[in-house]
């Protein structure tokens, strides 16, 4: 067991950009005028699970598939860059279905736990200890449910401006991590 506090907060950092459970304050305040109450434990919890699952159960649906960990993960770093593109520059690149219920669909997948994260919890497995992979997605979770809380307090609190900012500084955050793990696994393909 390799507990390691700066791959916790490194991991943490990357699932809270891909997450970006701030961002999808408006996307969560729309929701909750639509269906009424968002139920925040149900969908914490069940993106956690879903998180959890696929950290163990991906790399082996990915072999029963036949692709390995390094293309996935290549794979995984345009899904970011893309992510990260749509933070940045304000744009709309992936559109989703309309919503017909609130807590786990669409709140706890795909908005929480979708493919970006999905992507991103291989691409990670392929570079950082599971058990640190694991707290990280238990401290997201809960940062998660505490988002979902009280997003309207935050709404009012940051504005529409400051919500732009903290999307902005994560999609750049978000584009650097991008580019290194392309960098750190492009390499296995060629091998």
């Amino acid at each position: 067991m390799e507990l390691d506090i700066r791959e916790i907060i490194t991991v943490g950092m990357v699932l809270f950009a891909v997450i970006d459970i701030v961002g999808s304050i408006p996307i969560i305040v729309d929701l909750r005028s639509k269906f009424g109450h968002i139920e925040s434990e149900k969908a914490s919890l069940a993106s956690g699970f879903i998180m959890i699952v696929f950290l163990f159960v991906g790399e082996e649906l990915l072999k029963l598939i036949g692709i390995d960990v390094n293309s996935f993960a290549v794979a995984g770093s345009f899904v970011l860059f893309f992510l990260a593109l749509e933070m940045i520059l304000g744009i709309r690149i992936y559109r989703d279905e309309e919503a017909s219920s609130a807590s786990i669909v669409p709140l706890a997948f795909p908005l929480i736990a979708g493919a970006g994260t999905m992507t991103t919890l291989l691409s990670l497995k392929s570079q950082f200890h599971t058990v640190n992979i694991i707290i990280a997605i238990i401290l997201n979770i809960l940062l998660v449910y505490i988002v979902l809380k009280s997003s309207s307090k935050i709404e009012r609190m940051l504005g529409k401006d400051g919500l732009g900012v903290v999307r902005k500084t994560f999609g750049v955050v978000l584009l650097a991590i991008a580019v290194k793990l392309f960098a750190a696994n492009v390499k296995g393909l060629f091998v």
